[in-house]
């Protein structure tokens, strides 16, 4: 059996190696077909994980390579036992292993909004303070090098943008799009309003925007004191469980011992 996997093995490199089997050409040749299989957002997710410089289409394409050996390696292992049931078993690994590279940088893009999320309201307290002595795009400007890392590749584009003379209101826009989290829209445009009011009527737009930040805030202390109690469950939970369960298996362990 072992030497079997090993033959098989060797051959299927050797096969790669020489290009006898050229996944490439392949690719290419069924690149219409290929596409269907890539999920929508999968584009997006890279992006948003790797930056602009990514290649989505070179991480799908491997992706797809490995998960190709993979299933003809699994059909290599069980070629001596082969049934429905080992078929069944090699596509689903196969599949499972094709979409972890997708899911992975899902889970990833939710960890990287809840942190966006949390941290925006407190960016936007800061850079009011900044509004109330410095224009907006020079309090922009100036809250670059204190904002949260995860602010600061969006916000320098801002600044450069607005700086270059783009008076409009895309570049706000565009900065709540790569952050699209809870009232980042409604934040973006209220920053907007505030750059465009005159001097005499900055306070009133200051204020509302100092209203509208201390309502994020409340928010985001709300939402966290809410995942810590529900962290506090989840672990009361579990020792609830643990516990029951490990009186249950003492109490079934001594009344075995006494019979």
């Amino acid at each position: 059996m072992i030497e079997i996997v090993i033959v098989g093995a060797l051959f299927m490199f050797v096969l790669f190696y020489t290009r006898g089997i050229d996944t490439n050409k392949f690719i290419q040749e069924n690149d219409l077909y290929i596409k269907m299989l890539k999920e929508k957002d999968y584009d997006f997710y890279v992006m948003a994980k790797y930056g602009e410089t990514a290649d989505p289409n070179a991480m799908f394409m491997k992706r797809l390579k490995t998960s190709f050996i993979t299933l003809i390696l699994l059909l290599i292992f069980v070629i001596t036992q082969f049934s429905f049931i080992n078929f069944v078993f090699v596509l689903v690994i196969s599949f499972l292993i094709y979409k972890s590279g997708y899911t992975n940088l899902k889970s990833y893009y939710k960890k990287y909004m809840h942190q966006v999320d949390s941290q925006l309201p407190y960016y936007l307290k800061g850079l009011e303070i900044l509004c109330q002595n410095y224009t907006v795009p020079v309090a922009l400007s100036r809250s670059i090098e204190d904002a949260p890392d995860i602010f600061k590749p969006g916000l320098r584009d801002m600044v450069a943008r607005i700086d270059a003379g783009d008076s409009s209101i895309q570049p706000y826009m565009d900065f709540a799009i790569q952050y699209p989290v809870r009232d980042s829209m409604r934040m973006m445009r209220l920053l907007y309003r505030l750059g465009l009011g005159a001097q005499e009527n900055k306070y009133q737009q200051l204020l509302l925007f100092s209203r509208s930040v201390s309502s994020l805030q409340q928010k985001a202390r709300e939402d966290k004191y809410k995942a810590r109690l529900d962290n506090m469950d989840r672990r009361t939970m579990i020792m609830l469980v643990v516990t029951g369960g490990g009186s249950m298996l003492i109490l079934l362990l001594a009344l075995v011992t006494m019979f």
